[in-house]
């Protein structure tokens, strides 16, 4: 890690933090994601990141964020990854207070490539929210934060609660053993937020807004676009055997549905399509998309020898 020049942080997690770092043997940008040994060993939580690194490792797709290495030292263990510097999604949705159809439709569809990708490889992501995609300088965006990501085989369910309160799918709060189609739901509330400016289902209360996911009634307002809104339906439908993408056509119900009909996905994973929003930054070193986070000085304690259960780091 002495080859890194740590500049700023962009993000900070339950374990560590992504800081903007520039590589001294290339002099190219990266974000590295740091996270402390011995938070992780207490919480249990070794598993987790052990599997985030290696899901990361089997995904090369142009809207994820893909990783170029990880390492580690005594206190710490680090995933490199190319550095997105145009900010979260979030930050620019609540800025515009909402997105045109346009604008809603092109992120909505590099989600849906993102996650059809994933898929392909047993992947589910599990975790989608606006916080979750980063913009890059040229306007496309791309899916990141692979920590609550699961390998789950055909056929297979997985129980772990997780995901933020407002995209929580239905089977995962009636705990009925989830899967892929769990990733389907939220890109039906990421598009619904992003066209409306909110989620469909809004509580002060996380308990008011699991009640309102389960009982499913969405208010589309009349701007809302025909197709968009059909789309949505099929993906907020909490009937697994009628929810789009987990029935006999998988992704392709989404990928080949009416409202995306106008974008060529050859030329849109080409990054041919010019994009319809674009974040200012005066260049790639332009990181003020990103909220300003005080950097920390604690270093954690030491994890060596026998207590390291990092071993193929």
């Amino acid at each position: 890690m002495a080859d890194f020049q740590m500049t700023r942080t962009l993000g900070v997690g339950s374990f560590g933090r992504v800081k903007f770092s520039k590589y001294k043997q290339d002099n190219k940008l990266y974000a590295v994601k740091f996270m402390k040994k011995h938070e992780i060993i207490k919480l249990k939580q070794v598993d987790h990141i052990n599997n985030e690194k290696r899901l990361m490792a089997q995904i090369d797709y142009p809207f994820v964020v893909n990783m170029f290495g990880y390492t580690k030292d005594d206190r710490f263990v680090y995933i490199i990854m190319e550095c997105i510097g145009g900010g979260e999604l979030f930050t620019h949705l609540r800025r515009a207070r909402k997105f045109s159809d346009e604008q809603s439709k092109f992120y909505a569809a590099q989600t849906a490539g993102a996650f059809a990708h994933c898929h392909g490889k047993n992947i589910i992501h599990r975790d989608l929210k606006p916080e979750n995609i980063l913009m890059c300088q040229n306007g496309y965006s791309k899916l990141t934060d692979f920590g609550f990501a699961k390998i789950i085989e055909p056929g297979t369910r997985t129980y772990t609660l997780c995901g933020t309160p407002e995209y929580i799918a239905p089977e995962v709060l009636l705990n009925k053993g989830h899967g892929k189609p769990v990733d389907w739901w939220t890109l039906g509330i990421l598009i619904y937020e992003m066209i409306v400016g909110q989620p469909p289902f809004c509580d002060e209360d996380p308990m008011g807004i699991y009640q309102k996911i389960l009982a499913g009634k969405i208010y589309f307002p009349k701007y809302f676009d025909k197709n968009a809104k059909a789309l949505v339906k099929k993906l907020l439908t909490a009937d697994l055997s009628k929810r789009y993408g987990n029935l006999k056509d998988g992704s392709d119900d989404i990928l080949k549905h009416k409202w995306f009909s106008s974008l060529d996905w050859k030329k849109l994973e080409g990054l041919e399509i010019p994009a319809p929003y674009k974040p200012t930054m005066k260049d790639e070193n332009d990181v003020s998309n990103f909220e300003d986070i005080p950097d920390s000085t604690e270093l954690p304690p030491a994890v060596t020898g026998a207590q390291d259960p990092f071993v193929d780091w």
